[in-house]
């Protein structure tokens, strides 16, 4: 067992953080002693671990406890996940510190702002994020998705890359049209049959994730044409404001 001031030294944390850790429920000591100080064994200093890496990550600290009080999480899952996210900021990172050689070497006109575009990792980050929720969407997909084969989860998801097709072909219409309005509704049912119930304020969120850029919005403008993942997160929100 090591005491608060222990861990402190141990690994940086102060120990007013330490203690507001347990305060909000995040981390608790293993035990206390009968004069109340704060007692940590190695799970505790495990789970202090993942909390760190997720705050490098910057993930706020009511999410992180939603992640790790998950009845889904699952470690190894969760370092995957970590290592992909620390790579991408990393790269970004370097990307950064590029830029600025090349501002610093090629003078003030020199314009390039790609090294400031962070969507594919905050999508991934969101979907992270989904992945380990307690959401009642995430319960309600689990218990759709349970027991379906590999096939029939791709049949599902071609068939929902269908529907953005038929946006495409309107993608240079009106997107406040009867028939963009049409098509929004048949994506909102069709989301709720396979997935989870899709509410107009869920999905008013997913219309501004296909629009943002990122995995998404290259998936979707594949299916339906450059452009496709605009017009439709356009046709979303008209939909959801009405």
């Amino acid at each position: 067992m090591m005491t608060v001031h222990e861990v402190s030294r141990r690994t940086g944390v102060s120990v007013r953080t330490l203690q507001y850790y347990d305060n909000i429920g995040l981390l608790h000591p293993a035990e206390y002693t009968q004069a109340g100080y704060r007692l940590y064994d190695d799970a505790a200093l495990e789970k202090l671990q993942q909390i760190l890496l997720f705050r490098e990550l910057e993930f706020p600290l009511k999410e992180i406890r939603n992640i790790l009080d998950s009845t889904s999480f699952d470690r190894d899952k969760a370092l995957e996940q970590q290592i992909t996210l620390l790579t991408m900021k990393k790269e970004h990172l370097e990307a950064l510190i590029e830029l600025a050689w090349n501002i610093k070497s090629k003078g003030e006109n020199y314009m390039d702002f790609s090294a400031f575009d962070t969507k594919k990792m905050e999508e991934y980050a969101a979907q992270a994020k989904a992945a380990w929720g307690e959401t009642p969407a995430y319960h309600e997909f689990e218990e759709k998705s349970k027991g379906r084969t590999m096939n029939q989860q791709q049949d599902i998801n071609t068939q929902m890359m269908g529907i953005f097709a038929e946006f495409g072909q309107l993608r240079e219409t009106d997107p406040a049209s009867e028939e963009a309005q049409a098509l929004v509704k048949k994506l909102q049912d069709f989301i709720t049959v396979h997935y989870y119930t899709c509410t107009d304020e869920i999905l008013a969120s997913l219309g501004q994730m296909y629009a943002a850029g990122g995995e998404f919005t290259e998936n979707i403008d594949k299916a339906g044409g450059a452009g496709t993942a605009e017009f439709s997160g356009k046709a979303i929100e008209i939909y959801t404001k009405r």
